[in-house]
């Protein structure tokens, strides 16, 4: 075997398998498609705290997707061999947020819709699911709901509380009751007439009652 025997190999034929050009067009528009996503991300973004982290792995994920399909669809013996490399990847961190997997999801299609040189369906495609995300993800309820928590010596006091609550407030519906010998502890999810929340001052003050906290609340997380 000689010295250039050594070298001839499908490595050095994959050098030029995909042209500069391509590669420079297609990791631009996946980084303008992946800054897109992050904005989306951070427009409609409605948990306790934002993450920069995430929102930049989105666009780091959009990028990358486009690279290795750029690489899979330049070799059948690559994208074989790829499959098989992917396969043991295993990802730990947990998704705290439902939407988080749309997005993840929504980075890595556009990646691939990119590599396989289909740009308008990209562009339109990420355009459209964008301005869904922004209409039906970002709106606000005109009535916020609250969580009260009282806590009541008696039964007696429980009653007071509950039809306090129900001339004071547009609705309320007992969430949880915790019964214990020293009293009760009532969890209510409450909806407030004109966002006054001064009725939670005279409710700690009634008597029977221990002590009576607001805390806002989405269906997802209480702050």
């Amino acid at each position: 075997m000689s010295f250039n025997d050594i070298f001839k190999s499908s490595f050095l034929e994959n050098v030029t398998a995909v042209s500069i050009p391509d590669m420079a067009l297609s990791l631009v528009l996946s980084f303008c498609l992946g800054l897109f996503v992050y904005f989306v991300y951070k427009k409609t973004y409605a948990g306790v705290m934002f993450s920069k982290a995430f929102g930049g792995s989105l666009l780091a994920m959009t990028m990358i997707t486009t690279m290795v399909i750029l690489a899979v669809t330049s070799n059948v013996v690559l994208s074989l061999g790829m499959v098989g490399a992917l396969s043991i990847v295993r990802f730990r961190t947990a998704i705290k947020e439902p939407m988080d997997i749309a997005f993840l999801f929504w980075a890595i299609a556009g990646g691939i819709v990119l590599a396989a040189g289909m740009i308008p369906l990209a562009v339109v495609g990420s355009v459209i699911i964008g301005i869904i995300m922004i209409v039906f993800c970002n709106r606000k309820s005109s009535q916020k709901p609250y969580i009260a928590v009282i806590s009541c010596e008696n039964s007696d006091a429980e009653h007071k509380v509950a039809e306090y609550l129900n001339s004071h407030t547009d609705k309320s519906v007992v969430k949880s009751k915790s019964a214990r010998k020293d009293g009760i502890e009532l969890s209510c999810e409450v909806t407030l007439k004109d966002n006054n929340t001064d009725f939670i001052t005279e409710l700690s003050a009634m008597e029977g009652v221990s002590s009576a906290v607001l805390v806002s609340y989405n269906g997802d997380y209480m702050g």
